[in-house]
C-alpha cells in the first residue's frame, strides 16, 4: 500500500510540473488570470504584474496602476513602451482607454519582444491609434486618427469620444483576418499577410522596415508617446 501511495503522489507533482506555465525568467512570472468564457485579464488593477517596459525587466515609475486604472505620468520621466510578457497569435483583446488634451498613444500588437534587433515595438508590430484627434496635429492626418490602423487605414465611421472621455476599444485577429471596433463601431476591417497588405506596407511609413507587420505571434504595447494616458478593464480571449 505504501509503494501504491508513494507512485500516486509522484504522479501528481508530475502533472502538476507539466501544467506549469514557462514564463521567461527576466520578467514578472504572474500569467493572465482567467475570467469567465475562455477571457484573461491582463491587468489585475493594482499592479503592473505581467508587463515589462520595452527593453526592460519590469514596468518604468512612470506606468501607475492604481484602483483599477492604468496610468502613464510622463512626469516620472521612467517609462518607455509597455509590453506583456506573454505573446500571442490569435486573439480578442478589449480595454478601455482615456487620453489627455493633445495626448497620442496606442495599442500596438504582434510585437516582436527583441529590443538588441529592433529598438521600438512600432519596427513589428501594427497600430491601433489613441489620440486627441483635435488637439494633436497629427491628428490633422488622415490614418493617424482614434482608431485608425496607423498609416494604413481610416477608421470608417469615426467613433472616438471627446477628450477625456473613457473609448472601448477592441481588437480581433483570426488566421490573418483584422478588425477594429472601437465603442462599439466596426471602424477597421482588413487581411494582413497577403498582396493588398504588401502594397499597404509599402505605400506607408513603414516601408523601410523590412519586418513591419510579418510576425503572426507577437506582444501586446501600450505606448508611450509623452503625454498622459489611462487604461482600464485591459483583457484577452486566445482564439
Amino acid at each position: 500500500m505504501k509503494i501504491k501511495f508513494w507512485i500516486l503522489v509522484l504522479a501528481i507533482s508530475g502533472t502538476q510540473a507539466c501544467n506549469t506555465p514557462h514564463v521567461a525568467a527576466s520578467h514578472d512570472a504572474d500569467t493572465p488570470v482567467t475570467l469567465n468564457n475562455g477571457w484573461q485579464t491582463l491587468f489585475d488593477g493594482n499592479t503592473t504584474n505581467g508587463w515589462h517596459s520595452y527593453g526592460k525587466d519590469k514596468a518604468g515609475t512612470g506606468w501607475i496602476a492604481d484602483n483599477g486604472i492604468l496610468h502613464f505620468d510622463p512626469s516620472k520621466k521612467d517609462g518607455g513602451d509597455l509590453v506583456t510578457n506573454e505573446s500571442f497569435k490569435n486573439f480578442d483583446l478589449q480595454l478601455d482607454w482615456k487620453i489627455s488634451p493633445g495626448g497620442n498613444s496606442g495599442i500596438i500588437f504582434y510585437v516582436n519582444d527583441n529590443p538588441e534587433k529592433y529598438h521600438y515595438v512600432w519596427l513589428t508590430g501594427p497600430e491601433m491609434q489613441i489620440i486627441d484627434n483635435e488637439g494633436h496635429e497629427d491628428g490633422k492626418y488622415p490614418k493617424h486618427r482614434a482608431g485608425d490602423l496607423y498609416d494604413l487605414i481610416s477608421a470608417l465611421p469615426e467613433s472616438a469620444k471627446p477628450v477625456g472621455e473613457w473609448n472601448h476599444a477592441e481588437i480581433i485577429a483570426l488566421n490573418g483576418k483584422l478588425d477594429f471596433y472601437l465603442n462599439s463601431v466596426h471602424v477597421v476591417s482588413t487581411t494582413m499577410w497577403d498582396s493588398n497588405w504588401d502594397k499597404m506596407v509599402a505605400g506607408s511609413k513603414f516601408h523601410e522596415m523590412p519586418d513591419f507587420g510579418k510576425f503572426r505571434e507577437g506582444h501586446i504595447s501600450l505606448q508611450d508617446h509623452g503625454g498622459d494616458v489611462w487604461f482600464k478593464d485591459i483583457k484577452i480571449k486566445k482564439l
